[in-house]
């Protein structure tokens, strides 16, 4: 059959007058419908379009053959909405436009901003806007990415976003080189007097002796935070002749002494540096650490830089360590509140140099954020996980190309599973195996995990369920998840990365008897493999089979004997629902066997009565998937 390409854009007429013969063919757009896009909820297109066709093109007497061919594109998906609040550039504009519609509205109230946003796919924003918990109860589960233009994200609320199962996304790294050029900026303009120095000459002074400086040379610098700000930091005061000391619990000491750096404790810090330079993020941890008490253990006569967050130094605490002469200058580039008051004593003290956060303000600087913020949210709304993702585990693409077919896999044995539990206890224990050939720190199950929470969660709730929130919705709805690993036996190899995943639910009844495996504890227990790119059930309870796990699944505990798959086989015929297989495992010949019926249609009640009234049929249940 030969398809009817359509340019991109065009619309495609499945008219239900077409005849029995007639073979329609849609061009959908080029993807790989088991790739890892649907992480983050992106619903599978085959899905979205068999639900949507009428009942007159379903009918016997107007049967059409539709061919799904990826060929040329064809946009049958309706355009995401970007909300951008504050400025950005027009390159990452441009990337935005070319796959969502683009709304621009800058200086929202927080009003505005909670009316707007339920219509809004992804909102980016810069450090102004507050994207506050009312603003993702606002939105109304419709907000899948909120984009951060720049590095620190305190304002946004992180615990409302992962409740919410919104990703954020920041652009660490096109501002780095901006962020550190400024603070080097401020660390000569304070060495020197530079500001003071400008504003005298501009008054009509000439005053050379009140503004003397002192050299940066054999001067010791304290860089508090190692990040990649602090690291170019420390670089670029390397380059000027200064010792350079730096604190960050969580660096790496390698990387430290690769640039001449050395890491020590923060109170070490504080004793020896001659200047400060402040890198460290925004947390609870962190806010307000440069406090009264830190003051009294520094150098007396420091200089402090500050170009990462102002709510790190307690602006009072400052006040006094300046009037007292324990800090001898500050340069600030960040305040506690922004923009500060026009009395601010902190900006209008004489020996505070100030700037209205230019740390990321280059023309190359705002262009780079710029496309690196819309790359990620881009990539975001199509369902990939973005290098620059705050609140979601990183996941490498080469990881997540090779388990994209166990991700399938592992949502579906979820839904199996959990449909599989009978009475109003609820699922609170669950074991995942992962059978596999490589060692446990080659193997990175946490998609996998995520996934089949989201198939034990959302067939049973409101809830939407991604590698964002998973974790946490388990952990919220006191499901208690323990996973274990078991090395694959002698026929499988390294380059697959799984032989088998079994989810089992452990202190639950069941509603089919047979999916209860043995032990101690009653336990629900599905298992499940890839067999040629595809999810399979392989196991039922201790009954073994080979089912493919497109569609949904009939389980029938039958006395093994001739005649029962013809009958059940007949039943469905006549009610019109298509078999995709049937599978049969038992435990010995003419003993007890589980069988395993793939259907495209779901079975009326009154043909599930009649297979269940089969004499030699002991149960069934019908597993939507």
């Amino acid at each position: 059959m030969a398809a009817v390409p359509f340019p991109a854009g065009s619309a495609v007429n499945l008219a239900p007058e077409a005849s029995p013969a007639a073979s329609i063919s849609l061009v959908v757009p080029s993807c790989n419908l088991r790739s890892p896009r649907h992480f983050l909820g992106r619903a599978s297109l085959l899905h979205s379009y068999r639900e949507r066709r009428p009942a007159a093109f379903r009918s016997n007497a107007a049967r059409a053959e539709v061919s799904v061919r990826s060929q040329q594109p064809l946009d049958v998906t309706p355009r995401p909405t970007v909300l951008v609040t504050e400025k950005l550039g027009e390159a990452g504009l441009d990337l935005l436009r070319k796959v969502a519609n683009v709304d621009c509205s800058y200086n929202l109230s927080p009003e505005e901003l909670r009316a707007k946003i339920s219509l809004c796919d992804a909102v980016i924003v810069r450090s102004a806007t507050k994207v506050t918990k009312e603003v993702f109860e606002a939105a109304n589960g419709r907000l899948k990415v909120v984009g951060r233009a720049g590095v620190g994200i305190d304002n946004v609320n992180l615990q409302a976003a992962t409740e919410k199962g919104c990703l954020v996304v920041n652009a660490p790294t096109a501002n780095t080189v901006a962020a550190a050029e400024h603070a080097i900026a401020l660390l000569a303009a304070l060495a020197r007097n530079v500001a003071q120095a400008n504003a005298s000459v501009k008054s009509g002074s000439w005053q050379r002796s009140k503004y003397t400086g002192v050299s940066l040379v054999d001067k010791t610098i304290a860089v508090m935070g190692f990040g990649k700000v602090g690291s170019e930091v420390a670089r670029r005061a390397k380059g000027l002749g200064m010792h350079v000391i730096a604190h960050d619990p969580y660096a790496p000491a390698d990387r430290a002494r690769a640039i001449g750096v050395e890491l020590v404790g923060f109170d070490e810090a504080l004793a020896r540096a001659d200047f400060i330079s402040l890198h460290m993020p925004l947390t609870d941890d962190t806010r307000g650490i440069f406090n009264d008490e830190t003051f009294a253990k520094v150098k007396k006569g420091v200089r402090i830089i500050n170009v990462a967050r102002g709510g790190v130094i307690d602006e009072a605490a400052l006040i006094k360590a300046l009037d007292n002469g324990t800090v001898a200058q500050a340069a600030l580039d960040v305040f506690e509140q922004e923009p500060p008051a026009k009395d601010n004593k902190v900006v209008q003290h004489e020996n505070v140099i100030v700037t209205p956060h230019l740390g990321a303000s280059t023309v190359e600087a705002q262009e780079g954020v710029a496309v690196e913020i819309a790359e990620a949210v881009v990539g975001a709304l199509r369902g990939e996980l973005s290098a620059t993702a705050v609140n979601a585990p990183m996941v490498s693409s080469k990881v997540l190309t090779e388990l994209a077919p166990y991700v399938s896999l592992a949502e579906k044995l979820g839904k199996l599973a959990v449909q599989l539990v009978a009475g109003g206890g609820g699922v609170k224990d669950v074991t995942i195996s992962y059978t596999s050939a490589r060692s446990p720190d080659d193997l990175d199950t946490r998609l996998l995990r995520a996934m089949i929470v989201k198939g034990l969660v959302e067939p049973v709730s409101n809830a939407f369920i991604n590698l964002v929130n998973a974790d946490y919705v388990a952990k919220q709805r006191g499901i208690r998840i323990s996973e274990e690993r078991h090395p694959a036996e002698g026929g499988s190899t390294q380059a697959q990365p799984l032989e088998s995943i079994a989810v089992k639910i452990s202190n639950v009844e069941s509603k089919f008897s047979s999916a209860v495996s043995d032990g101690g504890r009653v336990a629900v227990a599905v298992a499940g493999r890839i067999k040629d790119g595809l999810a399979h059930l392989s196991q039922v309870g201790q009954f073994s089979m080979d089912v493919s796990l497109e569609g949904s699944v009939i389980l029938c505990k039958q006395v093994d004997q001739p005649g029962i798959i013809g009958k059940v086989g007949g039943l469905l015929g006549d009610g019109n629902v298509n078999v995709s297989f049937m599978s049969v495992g038992r435990t010995s010949p003419r003993k007890q066997a589980v069988m395993a019926i793939g259907v495209d249609e779901e079975p009326s009640k009154e043909v599930l009565h009649r297979i269940g009234a089969i004499p030699a049929v002991e149960e069934f249940v019908f597993l939507k998937l």
